[in-house]
């Protein structure tokens, strides 16, 4: 038997994701569908394999390891396996700087 876990989003992430489809939807809403459902499918696989994401390079090189990433072009989300749990703390767009976005939301607290 499996083991799962509950998939916790985050305010903050969830603010990211709603800005996400906000923004594509002002040009084109069934994209903008398209991709929220797709970044909630792959999330959901993380019931089953919360570790199946990569620890977040960045923070690697720091020592950081117990967050980790799933890819979905061009997001990075962000999450920590912490049992029986995965919390999302955050979806970025992988084009910009990840510290950058960490240095802001830490200004903007």
């Amino acid at each position: 038997m499996r083991k799962s876990y509950d998939i916790v989003w985050a305010e903050r992430a969830e603010k990211d994701l709603r800005d996400i489809v906000a923004y594509i939807a002002k040009d084109n809403p069934t994209q903008a569908l398209k991709i929220l459902n797709k970044i909630k499918k792959t999330t959901s696989g993380l019931f089953h394999h919360p570790t199946r994401g990569r620890i977040i390079p960045e923070l690697k090189e720091q020592g950081i390891l117990q967050y980790r990433e799933l890819i979905i072009p061009p997001w990075r989300v962000m999450y920590r396996v912490s049992k029986p749990m995965v919390f999302v703390v955050s979806v970025i767009d992988s084009r910009r700087n990840l510290e950058d976005i960490l240095l802001e939301r830490l200004i903007n607290l």
